[in-house]
């Protein structure tokens, strides 16, 4: 007659499900991420007060007026978006990165606008970027 031997049970704490679990937390937080470019603009802004700057021939312009509209070297853009005005700057450029941008905006244009300007500049490239300012009254 044959007897069977029972197995033995294993004492331990079955690490399956918890596998399972941190692998799902794992794939949650992965899906949920959301990655950004951050971009670092380097600007040289100009000081209030002292002597006016003499400005080299080639420069690009762009002026923002109070209602957020885009004019690159004197040419209005037909619309506010980015895209329109990297086009613009690309035109005027013609992938001149190094040339000096100067940024001049209306004091009632939103702030979105001049970052908007700003934005567009630094992903071409554009290193010497210039806001202009004026001096304050009674300064000479």
């Amino acid at each position: 007659m044959k007897f069977r031997r029972q197995r033995k049970l294993e004492n331990g704490v079955n690490l399956t499900p918890l596998i399972d679990v941190v692998f799902l937390l794992l794939i949650f937080f992965m899906v949920s991420t959301t990655f950004t470019r951050e971009s670092h603009l380097v600007l040289d802004l100009p000081k209030a007060d002292g002597s006016l700057a003499e400005l080299p021939p080639d420069q690009i312009e762009v002026l923002i007026d109070r209602n957020g509209a885009y004019s690159v070297n004197g040419q209005l853009l037909i619309n506010r978006q980015t895209d329109t005005l990297m086009k613009a700057l690309q035109d005027v450029s013609a992938g001149n990165t190094d040339l000096p941008l100067i940024i001049t905006a209306d004091a009632n244009a939103t702030h979105q606008a001049v970052v908007t300007a700003m934005d567009a500049a630094g992903r071409m490239g554009f290193i010497h970027l210039k806001i202009t300012t004026i001096q304050p009254d009674g300064e000479s």
